[in-house]
């Protein structure tokens, strides 16, 4: 390809220099090539300085359809249909399966008074010639247009146009003179000085390319998102085309009552100490809460009520104003319910958060202090714990994990309760991936919600659910290719950090 576009390179050469100026569309018709073939032997010599002046020109032109081009070679649709029709005549369906584009062909051969046709004769419509011989003006228009003649009536371009055989376009071309360095030959220009150029003096006889001090250059390297900030855009978008709401998360700091007790989490729960949750110090306590529910919330853990006989415990204020770093987004989650609940007439709704959650672990090669929850909770009459497996295949699906089990589980603010587990192919073993249930009535009466209303929840990492979507393969092109991935299993984040 290259030896081909060094010829015609040269042959351009040639042609300028046997003229004074030469536009490439006569040099493409002399060597019979096709224009554009010219244009790229123009644009190489131009990165030859001084060989050649090249004036760009734009002009609007007719150009032959595919179509267009197979009837300046080979004749007309309907001078086809004339040859075709012998002296004695033939039968009308012959014609019509024997020549191409029969159709459009036999109706302007009769237009023109080329052919007759006897409805009547014998075995069928016969066609036969008119006159002697004909005239494809058709054809001979055609190959004028291809050889880049523009003398076309207005009749024959309005009929060529209408039957699509020629479309107008835009023809940029090169008016060609010689330059101050013009040489019938041209040597290729070095664009890099070598070792080997320096040791052996070759670089005296080289011709090398000027440099471009204008030219962009390479892009310098720039940050990319975070593979978990990838994985959780997609997360977002599943749930927004599944039709939930997203909750705003942006307080990280959370009162032990929205936290714990409005979840139905009593006070003594293991959860609730020191070692498992970050206290803060300053503001220590939250002052502003619902009084009336905050009374319900306390009577229940207390007394009971609701058909529960409640945890029958010393329920404290001071310990439910503490503030702490939220352990997980369920705390959103109950302070969105108990504002559905104060709405004057109940509408089903469907919310989820993503975000970050704190817990007082001690740091090493697989925990952190912090990691991502994703949460969805669907409020509305009559759910079962059929439509929370169903929303929740549903939602593994569209992320790509078709390989959903449950298992039953504990938790203080559902019942039922479930783990959610899915395999993993590169590990060849299910992990758990999340936690899930229907809210205790304990939690969803107090606030006011109506009795027939149930609502259904999960909650689960970020980062699990990203190991099993991705493939080994692109785990390790993240992540480096001698990453033990049972301890990604463990916590992937930290590895996805690094």
């Amino acid at each position: 390809m290259q030896s081909n576009m060094a010829d015609l390179s040269e042959l351009v050469l040639k042609a300028v220099d046997r003229s004074e100026g030469i536009d490439t569309k006569d040099i493409a018709t002399q060597l019979d090539v096709d224009h554009q073939k010219v244009v790229g032997a123009v644009k190489s010599l131009q990165s030859f300085e001084g060989v050649i002046n090249a004036e760009q020109s734009v002009e609007k032109c007719w150009q032959l359809t595919d179509e267009g081009k197979v009837i300046a070679k080979q004749g007309s649709h309907e001078a086809r249909v004339y040859y075709a029709v012998p002296s004695e005549g033939v039968a009308q369906a012959e014609i019509m399966k024997s020549v191409p584009n029969a159709k459009v062909g036999f109706s302007k051969a009769m237009q023109n008074g080329w052919i007759q046709i006897d409805k009547k004769a014998e075995g069928g419509p016969k066609v036969t010639k008119k006159v002697d011989s004909i005239s494809d003006a058709v054809q001979e228009c055609l190959k004028r247009v291809n050889q880049g003649k523009d003398d076309m009536t207005d009749a024959q371009k309005a009929e060529c146009k209408k039957r699509k055989l020629i479309t107008e376009v835009k023809l940029t071309s090169y008016q060609l003179r010689k330059g101050p360095a013009f040489s019938l030959t041209v040597q290729k220009q070095e664009v890099d000085l070598t070792p080997e150029m320096i040791q052996n003096g070759t670089w005296k006889e080289k011709s090398f390319k000027e440099y471009n001090f204008d030219a962009l250059g390479v892009p310098p390297s720039c940050g990319h998102l975070h593979p978990l900030l990838k994985v959780r855009a997609e997360y977002r978008q599943i749930f927004l085309e599944m039709g939930f709401t997203e909750m705003p998360t942006n307080n990280f700091i959370e009162s032990c009552f929205w936290n714990f007790d409005a979840l139905f989490q009593p006070q003594q729960h293991p959860a609730r100490d020191a070692h498992d949750t970050f206290f803060v110090s300053d503001p220590q306590f939250a002052h502003e809460f619902p009084m009336d529910y905050l009374a319900r919330v306390k009577k229940v853990h207390s007394e009971g009520g609701y058909g529960s006989q409640g945890y029958n415990c010393d329920w404290k204020l001071e310990e439910a104003k503490k503030n702490i770093l939220r352990t997980h987004t369920t705390a959103v989650s109950s302070r969105m319910l108990y504002k559905l609940a104060q709405q004057e007439e109940f509408k089903p709704v469907k919310y989820f958060s993503i975000d970050r959650v704190f817990r007082n672990e001690a740091t090493d090669a697989t925990h952190l202090a912090e990691f991502h929850q994703i949460e969805g909770v669907v409020a509305d009459r009559g759910l079962t714990l059929g439509d929370l497996m169903g929303i929740i295949k549903e939602f593994f699906k569209k992320l790509g994990i078709e390989e959903i089990c449950f298992k039953p589980a504990y938790n203080p603010y559902t019942e039922p309760s479930m783990e959610i587990f899915g395999y993993h192919d590169g590990l060849q073993k299910w992990v758990e991936l999340g936690n899930s249930g229907i809210f205790r009535p304990e939690m969803l009466l107090p606030m006011g919600l109506p009795d027939d209303v149930s609502v259904i929840a999960w909650g689960l990492s970020l980062e699990r659910p990203t190991m099993i979507k991705y493939k080994i393969d692109d785990i390790r092109t993240l992540i480096g290719p001698k990453v033990d991935l049972q301890m990604v299993y463990n916590n992937p984040i930290c590895r996805l950090d690094k």
